[in-house]
């Protein structure tokens, strides 16, 4: 055939081992022994063999042990596997191409099937097309046989693993809180409210503002708003108007009485919506602390999204309907926290923080109501969301956004297609 396959990898051919994708009739070692293969053995992704307990039928023996993979016979001579133990309980060799002869610890040759002749060129020519295309995700011009019932649960898995990757940086923060789950979502939900320019900064307020202090301010917002704003590094100016002074004053009793540190850094207002401008966000995050007690503890109990969304549903105190900044006056525009923004804390620090929790105490019922929250929650839509869409792939809620979103990360972006199980419906349908 004219097809030219430009370079076998050691994964493809240990993806076509895994899955027995090659041609199974009269299979030989390369000195003529036949084999049958009972079972290929166990994927290893740690240090030694590629594949483990293995049961391979050499002429009429039966072996158990492990399996290599290598593109050349030499490799073997190459990775200088003669010299290490973890590699004497080898039973077959398997090669892509077959240069050299090579001996097992006890001087015999060792088995070796090679695979050149044995594998379909549609697989290996669609495998090239994946490596080489420079789509929105590589597989977009080929045709996946997936059933919807295999693509539901290859989104869970995708939700799941973006849940535990979340998880990582949540358990790690838990840890620099001494394991205060409230002051852990403290700093969360503060980091989230500073949305992607301002999060650093926002989480760095909320650092700087232990819980144990804000809790004694709890009953008056214009304090907590003075705490935050003040954290901000935003009442240091000259102001004309009676409100900001006022929290100036506040701020500066406060700062002095509790010995507050500078936060280092700065907000960024420039090209952003004047609803997102950070001191709206920080006025809407004294509301929240003012209006809810124990936050974590009592999301944890709940298990209603719309319970959720009314304790989210603040709004900025009223010298904020008339401002976008503390100098400025603006048209009258009530400065509520909206359903968008809602729905991207539940997304981005409610459901990964319940999950953690789910985690870290090994209580399944924590994970699963995370899930459901986000089949519950409309789509997050984005540059990655609207490429799969365009492509016809279903976006009906945030469960299924938040899967594209792991898929093209973690698997597209880095053609991860031997991983995914939509492009292996398009590899195996020879």
């Amino acid at each position: 055939s004219t097809f030219h396959f430009t370079a076998m990898k050691e994964e493809i051919l240990q993806y076509i081992w895994k899955f027995q994708y090659y041609n199974k009739n009269e299979l030989m070692t390369t000195n003529g022994d036949s084999i049958s293969v009972i079972h290929p053995g166990n994927h290893n992704l740690n240090q030694g063999p590629d594949f483990t307990e293995a049961k391979i039928k050499i002429n009429n023996t039966l072996w158990a042990g492990n399996v290599e993979i290598h593109i050349n016979s030499s490799h073997w001579i190459l990775h200088n596997h003669s010299a290490d133990s973890n590699y004497h309980n080898i039973i077959l060799h398997i090669v892509w191409n077959h240069d050299v002869e090579i001996k097992d610890q006890n001087g015999n040759n060792l088995p070796t099937l090679e695979m050149q002749s044995r594998v379909s060129n549609m697989l290996l020519a669609k495998y090239q097309q994946l490596m080489e295309t420079s789509q929105f995700i590589p597989c977009e011009k080929l045709q996946n046989n997936l059933t919807d019932l295999s693509l539901t649960s290859w989104k869970q898995r995708l939700v799941a693993e973006r849940l535990i990757s979340k998880s990582e940086n949540i358990l790690s923060i838990l840890k620099d809180t001494n394991y205060h789950w409230e002051e852990t979502f403290w700093w969360l939900i503060a980091s989230n409210f500073g949305l992607k320019v301002n999060c650093e900064m926002f989480k760095k307020i909320a650092q700087s503002l232990p819980l144990s202090i804000l809790a004694r301010h709890k009953n008056n917002v214009i304090q907590i708003e003075a705490l935050l704003l003040g954290q901000a590094g935003l009442l240091n100016g000259a102001f004309h108007e009676k409100y900001p002074l006022l929290l100036q004053k506040e701020y500066f009793f406060y700062k002095k009485k509790y010995g507050l540190e500078k936060v280092d850094g700065e907000l960024f207002f420039l090209r952003m919506r004047p609803a997102n401008f950070p001191t709206i966000r920080l006025a809407q995050l004294a509301m929240l602390i003012h209006n809810s007690e124990h936050l974590f503890s009592k999301i944890k109990e709940t298990t209603s999204i719309n319970e959720i969304k009314k304790m989210l549903a603040v709004e900025a105190n009223d010298f904020w309907h008339y401002h976008y900044t503390l100098d400025e006056s603006s048209a009258y525009k009530i400065k509520k926290l909206g359903k968008q923004m809602t729905d991207n804390i539940i997304i981005n620090t409610i459901v990964p923080i319940i999950f953690s929790y789910g985690l870290h105490y090994n209580e399944e019922s924590f994970k699963e109501k995370a899930i459901k929250w986000l089949e519950e929650i409309a789509p997050e839509k984005n540059e990655i969301t609207k490429g799969f869409e365009k492509l016809n792939y279903a976006n009906k809620n945030a469960f299924d956004s938040q899967a594209l979103i792991e898929l093209k990360k973690e698997y597209c972006n880095k053609k991860n297609c031997l991983q995914c199980v939509i492009a292996n419906s398009i590899l195996n349908k020879n």
